[in-house]
């Protein structure tokens, strides 16, 4: 019973911001599923990527040769390589949920004009269709502009950290 009124919910909101509002969610989906990728792979791949790092820098004997400094400078472009990945498509889906946006607002108003030039403006309900139909989408895309905005601050800093905290330990050993 609760599946199925959160769906008729859920069905009611996508209706009333129309077509632009379905890419929005498909837009939010994707951003969340490589925010979750990226929040998993901090806290289990990349720490098993710095440990291995370490320990293989460690094992060698020597450490101040040229060949010892490309290899150390390799260990550490393969974890900002690792640490950055999806980032860059993180916030391309960020900057295009308000897009989104102002293509549903775009696209609502035009139905605001078109019900204004049909029966001027007289007919207030179905303006007030149109005006719905511009600013729900427009609300979708920065919400999901925000969310992104804030987790995007979070993994770029979690990247440099594990970056910073691995060239520093191959400095140091």
């Amino acid at each position: 019973m609760f599946l199925i009124d959160a769906w008729e919910a859920i069905r009611d909101f996508l209706e009333l911001g129309g077509p632009i509002l379905r890419v929005i969610g498909i837009n939010i989906f994707f951003l969340w599923v490589f925010i979750l990728e990226r929040l998993i792979y901090y806290r289990t791949g990349m720490i098993d990527l710095v440990n291995d790092s370490i320990d293989e820098w460690n094992s060698r004997s020597d450490k101040s040769s040229w060949n010892a400094i490309q290899i150390r400078e390799s260990l550490i472009s393969k974890a900002k390589i690792a640490a950055d990945k999806s980032l860059p498509m993180i916030q391309t889906l960020v900057a295009l949920c308000p897009l989104l946006g102002l293509m549903g607002t775009v696209t609502g108003m035009i139905q605001v004009f078109e019900v204004m030039a049909m029966s001027g403006t007289s007919n207030a309900r179905a303006m007030a269709a149109g005006v719905s139909r511009a600013t729900i989408p427009t609300m979708a895309g920065m919400v999901g502009a925000l969310s992104g905005v804030f987790f995007v601050t979070i993994l770029t800093r979690a990247s440099k950290r594990y970056s910073s905290d691995l060239e520093e330990n191959l400095l140091r050993g």
